[in-house]
């Protein structure tokens, strides 16, 4: 009979946060929260016309509100790594004040555990693009699932199915992809050498 896993083990020891995980997540996600921070005002001269153009596709801009929970995913390889990515960033951001007040909380929560979920689904042992890109594409079905309830209710189903596609384009590209190659660059660095996330060769996952 084969023994049962322990948290001494190789695999466990690998998904166990250390100091220096909780730290540099913590930095990506007040970095990301800053970001956040400009993006709410960055993104409002161009979601009106995009909303005129064609309602519903300003959810193209959703990529800016993503990231945090992908890219502290990808450096960090660690069960809640997204999920905390994500809310860091979106306490970042409601701190400063936006116009959504204590909801951005409710929105980082649902974004961030959309991202959990894939990788979660990977038993966060896949790291590599078509992951990150299926990351941010969840991620952006939550934020557009949860926005259309909280501030679209009873909203015409093309404005919906437009909202959805928009939101889901705009995560796999902007937080996964963006993500991916915002990792792949750092590790180049070796500024993620204490980190599986700073190994860019064949056995990068």
């Amino acid at each position: 009979m084969n023994p049962q896993p322990t948290d001494t083990t190789p695999a466990a020891r690998a998904l166990r946060w250390r100091v220096v995980d909780i730290v540099v997540a913590s930095v990506l996600a007040t970095a990301a929260g800053l970001v956040f921070v400009v993006w709410n005002i960055a993104s409002n001269p161009i979601s009106a016309p995009l909303s005129a153009l064609l309602p519903g596709l300003q959810a193209l801009l959703a990529g800016g509100w993503l990231f945090a929970g992908v890219l502290t995913a990808l450096v960090i390889r660690k069960p809640g790594a997204a999920l905390y990515g994500e809310l860091v960033a979106a306490t970042v951001s409601a701190l400063v004040g936006n116009q959504w007040g204590v909801l951005t909380l409710e929105s980082g929560l649902v974004q961030g555990v959309g991202a959990e979920l894939v990788f979660a689904v990977f038993l966060y042992r896949r790291w590599g693009l078509p992951v990150a890109l299926l990351a941010g594409a969840v991620a952006g079905l939550a934020l557009a699932v949860n926005d259309l309830i909280l501030w679209y209710p009873g909203s015409a189903t093309t404005f919906a199915v437009i909202y959805t596609v928009a939101a889901i384009v705009s995560g796999a590209l902007v937080a996964g992809l963006l993500s991916w190659f915002a990792v792949r660059g750092l590790a180049k660095t070796g500024a993620l050498s204490r980190f599986a996330s700073g190994r860019i060769g064949p056995d990068a996952r």
